[in-house]
């Protein structure tokens, strides 16, 4: 019963996360073909603006660099050309390009809510398209000397390579702003009808081709990244979402905790003080101290409230007991206290049941133990519950072994070894739980709470040791209970007197 209610709380809890991940995935999917039908490029509109934004910082920050190399360019062409019209040239090209890197800062410094991606996609596209015709009009300028194609083929390949790298944001900027240059020193080139003019006129299309994708290529980086950092924020926003809603859950559950653990301390005196009356008062019927009763059956009635006030007495003590264990409010009342006398009163304790049903206890203690530190009601609770367990889940005429001795690691152990019908392997974790029984235990005619084992396991981990619980079906149940070295008393030697002491 209990394995499967477990199994069906499992079943519930994993088809909830199936349901909530299919639900957040059709969310994205539809998000995202929402997003990409309104945007003119077929990516995010968010994306779209994003490389925009990149271009613009690129195209700014690039901008003394791209001047200085326009300066350079009219230095150098002034062995070919007149300095008026070099100087002109110079002064077109700068022109336009302050015109452009204005018109960036302008796009930067504009909020997003404020700004119409398609407009500015196009003043930029034309910026770039003038600023390439400016250029280009280097390689029409009049001159007579035919080594100022190297020349022009060293400026072409440099503005291209510039403008590719700086624009690749925009695939259509870049086109805009290398083609009038690259159509110009083409037909500058083919004009001229030797060998050496054609190959370069045919050198600078297929460098127009290969800058071109290399732009794309660029471009599409510079898309996977945006992709990346957005699936890295939506990843980041989803665990902070779960770990608000795992802070929340925690706190609800510490809550009912505490609220639990108050009402049972607030009605734990309400339900012992009726308790202690009923079995008062059916003690005293039961011994008939006030006289005989006339009816048998009335005894026998007073002799089963007598018993069931006893067992939910206990039922409210331990269930108390975890709960006050689980809040952190019981507190170890340490001693220094002699494992083997605990252990032999403990024996005595549940001999009379043990003879009921003809079982056998045997003692196999190690002599010479020292004392331990330890809570005195806490380990005889501990061997009670081993015990009494062992006695409840023995077939009659069976037989119980109680070790008492030293661990490997200086520490003492008791163990409680019964040759009942055992534990299923599957089932060993539900008996450890609060309230969890096995089959066995549920078949049994006397069936306890469950909160036995997660008692003892609880004031052992209290008392930094361990505990351990094995068993084979048909064959027998061993549970172990382990105090560390730490809490062994050393027995110290006597102090031998001084010689004047003595004398004195």
């Amino acid at each position: 019963m209990t394995d499967e209610i477990v199994g069906r709380t499992a079943d519930r809890t994993e088809r909830n996360r199936a349901r909530a991940l299919k639900r957040r995935e059709i969310s994205r999917a539809v998000r995202d073909v929402r997003e990409k039908l309104s945007s003119t490029s077929g990516t995010r509109p968010a994306f779209d603006y994003e490389m925009t934004l990149g271009y613009a910082r690129s195209r700014l920050a690039a901008w003394m660099p791209t001047a200085l190399l326009i300066v350079v360019v009219a230095f150098i062409g002034l062995h070919w050309y007149r300095p008026v019209m070099i100087g002109s040239w110079a002064a077109i090209v700068l022109f336009f390009q302050g015109i452009h890197g204005l018109a960036c800062r302008q796009f930067i410094a504009t909020p997003k809510a404020d700004v119409r991606l398609s407009l500015w996609n196009r003043r930029f596209y034309i910026g770039e398209l003038l600023s390439g015709a400016s250029i280009a009009a280097l390689f029409v300028l009049p001159t007579q000397d035919s080594a100022v194609l190297v020349f022009h083929l060293a400026t072409l390949l440099f503005t291209v390579a510039v403008t590719t790298i700086v624009a690749s944001n925009l695939t259509r900027a870049v086109i805009a702003g290398t083609l009038p240059i690259a159509l110009a020193g083409a037909s500058v080139f083919s004009l001229n009808q030797d060998i050496v003019s054609i190959g370069m006129a045919v050198f600078v299309v297929t460098a127009q081709m290969l800058f071109i994708l290399l732009s794309i290529r660029l471009n599409t980086t510079a898309f996977a990244m945006l992709e990346h950092r957005a699936e890295k924020d939506a990843l980041i926003a989803e665990l902070e979402h779960a770990n608000a809603i795992s802070d929340e859950s925690r706190r609800r559950a510490e809550e009912a905790n505490m609220a639990k653990s108050r009402f049972l301390a607030t009605m734990s005196h309400e339900l012992r003080t009726p308790l202690n009356a009923i079995l008062g008062f059916s003690e005293i019927m039961k011994g008939e101290v006030f006289g005989p009763i006339g009816n048998p059956n009335y005894k026998e009635y007073v002799g089963d409230i007598h018993s069931s006030g006893e067992h939910l007495l206990n039922l409210i003590n331990e269930i108390l007991d975890l709960s006050r264990i689980e809040a952190g409010r019981y507190k170890l009342n340490e001693e220094v206290v002699t494992l083997a006398h605990v252990v032999e009163d403990c024996h005595h304790l549940v001999k009379l049941r043990a003879k009921n049903k003809n079982i056998t206890i045997h003692e196999q203690f190690e002599t010479g133990l020292p004392k331990i530190w330890a809570d005195e009601r806490a380990v005889r609770q501990i061997v009670l519950n081993l015990l009494s367990n062992a006695v409840k889940f023995t077939p009659n005429g069976g037989d119980i072994v109680l070790k008492l001795g030293w661990t490997a690691g200086g520490g003492q152990y008791v163990s409680v070894r019964d040759n009942g019908p055992g534990i299923p392997e599957e089932e060993i974790p539900i008996v450890l739980s609060a309230f969890g029984q096995g089959s066995i235990a549920i078949k049994s005619a006397e069936q306890g709470t469950g909160l036995g084992l997660p008692i003892v396991q609880a004031l052992v981990q209290m008392h930094e040791g361990t505990f351990s619980l094995k068993s084979k079906l048909r064959e027998g149940t061993t549970v172990t209970v382990t105090f560390p070295r730490a809490r062994v008393m050393e027995v110290m030697p006597p102090i031998a007197e001084e010689p004047q002491r003595r004398r004195a």
